[in-house]
């Protein structure tokens, strides 16, 4: 079963967390991150990771019936989070795919402790809805 492990950042204060870590803090974190991924790899359960660039980089699209898309930066959604990364999984169970989202959650933070902050889980469907 494939699910896709989602993980987010503050969107007022993305600079200042990045530029809050020491270089031996980021080298852990993403080191922790490495890790995971080997891990995944080694187990034949990576499918795809990436971590985002912060909401200055986030481009918002709507459609439109009359016209030209409006195009605007920075993220659609007012909330307090934004995505800062994902993987997409390939496991046996959702036991699994909890467990390994526990993982993600322990990454270490600006001080170097484990930041474990809120990670989420989505299954994603083998294929299309049925109606």
């Amino acid at each position: 079963m494939k699910y896709m492990v989602q993980l987010f950042g503050n969107r007022e204060t993305w600079d200042a967390d990045m530029a809050s870590y020491t270089p031996d803090a980021l080298r852990a974190m993403v080191a922790h991150m490495g890790r995971l991924n080997d891990e995944l790899v080694k187990n034949g359960e990576f499918v795809q990771a990436e971590g985002l660039g912060g909401p200055s980089l986030v481009t918002s699209v709507s459609a439109r019936n009359d016209g030209d898309p409006v195009v605007t930066d920075g993220p659609h959604f007012q909330a307090e989070k934004i995505l800062a990364g994902y993987w997409v999984i390939d496991v046996k169970d959702k036991a699994r795919a909890v467990e390994f989202a526990a993982q993600v959650s322990a990454a270490p933070g600006p001080d170097g402790a484990p930041a474990n902050e809120p990670v989420e889980v989505h299954p994603v469907p083998s294929g299309p809805p049925e109606v």
